[in-house]
């Protein structure tokens, strides 16, 4: 039997035109995120690519941060679990297995967000502002 090793890759451009300047991006911090806080299709999109399974994390979702586990899910205005308010948003797509519970992320809280080009979209009338939460503007 002879085994011969195939190597393959994929590369992806990350999709950032709800970023409205580079404003606050040299200042993200690493977070970590609930995955059955992310709707697929919306947050995420799952591979279909057999060589490389692994779903892509789009960048630009809006997050809050989970009060009981400190963890980051899906910013929600009509939750009641700390996600209700908005903690920033996801800045770079990250790969991550099928079936992984957390996957770590970065936040950008500082900058400037083109709210119409949020995946997923944003109200921005149920986002309360905060003198100790993230500091974005919208445009």
């Amino acid at each position: 039997m002879t085994l011969q090793p195939i190597t393959t890759s994929t590369s992806y451009t990350a999709d950032r035109a709800w970023l409205a300047a580079l404003h606050g991006t040299d200042s993200t911090e690493t977070i970590t995120l609930d995955v059955s806080k992310l709707t697929a299709g919306t947050h995420y999109v799952a591979s279909t690519d057999t060589g490389q399974p692994y779903t892509r994390l789009l960048s630009g979702v809006p997050v809050g941060k989970i009060t009981a586990s400190g963890l980051y899910g899906a910013f929600d205005p009509a939750a009641t679990d700390g996600r209700q308010a908005l903690a920033g948003f996801v800045f770079a797509e990250t790969l991550f297995a099928p079936g992984t519970a957390k996957v770590p992320a970065a936040l950008l809280w500082h900058g400037v967000v083109a709210a119409a080009k949020v995946p997923g979209g944003i109200d921005t009338s149920k986002v309360a502002p905060s003198v100790t939460g993230p500091q974005i503007r919208f445009v």
